[in-house]
């Protein structure tokens, strides 16, 4: 199991999506389907972090095409001061989403403490678009780009760290829909992108065998940014952007195992559990037992 004291932070946050009910997600990934209970199972040493203070409305930042751009900026900037200050302490940070627009405030707060920050993207999308390129304005499908440098200025400077990570160092693992701008900067920067056509033709398995030795020669610390809309629909139903033919039960869990195997991880997220569109807490119960898998639990 993993070493570290895992310290959780609940971002209940979901203003970046263009469906709510994402900011419900931490508390029933909590409560209603009991990870900490679960983390006492496996005897990992866990604590609360600092609360995020979600803004309930802030004055309107003009830009655009950015939708909810003041909110987004005040729960990142939050988050950012907490993972640095837990990352400081020598503590894992798991950040409890919230839509994916959270992952700006993970990656600035990771940056600071990492020059060469490895990130893992588990999604269905690619989230590399910016306010002028993004079909409906929501930061939640623009945030891997922010950290990339890409976008939204106010957002691309967090904690005054421009870009946070490099192309090179990014992985995104289940896409299958991705909008032609990202498909264009993807290629361009040659970012590495298996989408489920490769996951299909070569296997879960070799792709994570693939991404883990790159990441381990190229990266000082890696981050798990896991979208629950990567496993397929049938699988993970409560969520807000269902894309179908996604990565079935055993492909998302075997990944998270390797990758604790690797020995290489440093920090995670889980975002985009939607409860209000989930059936019988099927999705939050999913991605209970997906971050069980990431921290070391074994089937033997």
């Amino acid at each position: 199991m993993i070493k570290q004291s895992v310290s959780i932070v609940s971002v209940p946050f979901g203003k970046g999506a263009g469906v709510s009910g994402a900011e419900l997600g931490p508390r029933h990934i909590l409560q209603a389907s009991g990870l900490t209970r679960k983390l006492s199972e496996l005897q990992i040493s866990y604590k609360m972090a600092k609360d995020i203070q979600v803004p309930q409305y802030l004055p309107t930042i003009q830009t655009s095409n950015a939708k909810y751009l003041a909110e987004v900026h005040e729960v990142t900037r939050q988050l950012g001061d907490i993972v640095a200050d837990i990352t400081a302490a020598g503590d894992f940070p798991l950040v409890l989403g919230g839509d994916h627009s959270i992952s700006i405030g993970t990656i600035a707060g990771l940056a600071e403490h990492y020059a060469n920050l490895g990130v893992i993207w588990f999604d269905a999308h690619s989230d590399l678009n910016t306010e002028n390129t993004s079909p409906s304005g929501n930061i939640h499908g623009m945030s891997l780009g922010v950290s990339l440098g890409r976008g939204i200025p106010l957002l691309a400077n967090l904690r005054g760290i421009y870009p946070k990570i490099k192309p090179e160092h990014v992985a995104i693992i289940g896409a299958r829909s991705l909008d032609p701008g990202e498909k264009s900067y993807i290629r361009s920067l040659g970012i590495k992108c298996y989408t489920m056509h490769d996951v299909d033709r070569i296997g879960i398995s070799r792709i994570m065998d693939k991404v883990i030795h790159h990441m381990r020669q190229s990266t000082d610390g890696l981050h798990i940014s896991f979208d629950i809309d990567s496993v397929d629909p049938r699988e993970a139903p409560g969520t807000g952007t269902p894309v179908i033919g996604g990565l079935s039960y055993r492909e998302a869990h075997l990944a998270l195992e390797l990758l604790y195997q690797s020995g290489l991880v440093t920090s995670a997220e889980f975002v985009e559990v939607n409860p209000s569109l989930d059936h019988n807490n099927q999705t939050a119960k999913l991605a209970v037992d997906l971050i069980a898998s990431l921290l070391g639990e074994q089937i033997l």
